[in-house]
């Protein structure tokens, strides 16, 4: 299913991941990791492709599988630190502001692999409102691709996985949210290699309604 075929979903919740799907940072990613490829003498054409929805430490662990795990956390504070001061080019992704503010109320969550302080820092710099709900990097044992998440996403809110529906951007994270048992939302154009149950352009290709009975009607178009 896409968004080539006007469709629509009912949710009780939603669960938002940030870089890519609400917030535009692909500029301070590339620079950034850019970077540690090159002083790793890695191909940073080739990270790039790996760098999407993961942790840090995991994209290192996936590029240096046989690299100490200590040497990756480290460097995966390093990183950060970077992420959170360079915020040049960090924008909104079309539509999100409009998407937002359409939640206000209805439950939803940020489920972020960024920790607080750089997800702060990206949600201000795209002036966009932080949801009350979320789970960042801190508060997770593994990952995404793990589904760890938006499980603890769900259940803070008080939903099952069934009754909720997960956007991502990124390979990483439509596995994960399918992992979770939900249904994916992919945001654009990395999303649509990855099989979401819908694929949207950018957050302006909806439409979000409060239903009846506590539900969220989400209705997609081509235009």
């Amino acid at each position: 299913m896409t968004a080539t075929t006007p469709a629509s979903l009912t949710a009780r919740a939603l669960l938002l991941d940030m870089d890519g799907t609400l917030v535009n940072s692909d500029a301070v990613v590339e620079r950034c990791w850019r970077r540690w490829a090159e002083g790793q003498g890695l191909d940073p054409d080739e990270v790039m492709k790996v760098v999407h929805g993961r942790q840090g430490y995991a994209t290192m662990a996936v590029l240096l599988p046989d690299r100490p795990m200590e040497q990756n956390l480290a460097d995966n504070r390093v990183m950060l630190a970077e992420e959170t001061a360079d915020l040049d080019g960090v924008v909104p992704v079309p539509g999100a502001p409009a998407f937002l503010a359409a939640l206000a109320g209805l439950p939803h969550a940020l489920v972020t692999s960024a920790d607080m302080a750089l997800a702060r820092a990206r949600m201000g710099a795209a002036e966009l409102p932080m949801p009350a709900t979320r789970v960042t990097a801190e508060s997770v044992g593994a990952s995404k691709p793990d589904p760890e998440g938006f499980l603890k996403g769900a259940a803070e809110l008080g939903f099952t996985p069934a009754d909720c529906v997960v956007f991502e951007d990124s390979e990483a994270g439509i596995e994960a949210g399918r992992a979770a048992g939900m249904r994916v939302v992919g945001v654009g154009p990395r999303a649509a290699a990855f099989g979401p149950d819908v694929h949207v352009e950018d957050l302006t290709r909806l439409r979000v309604e409060p239903g009846t009975e506590g539900t969220i009607t989400l209705t997609f178009s081509a235009t």
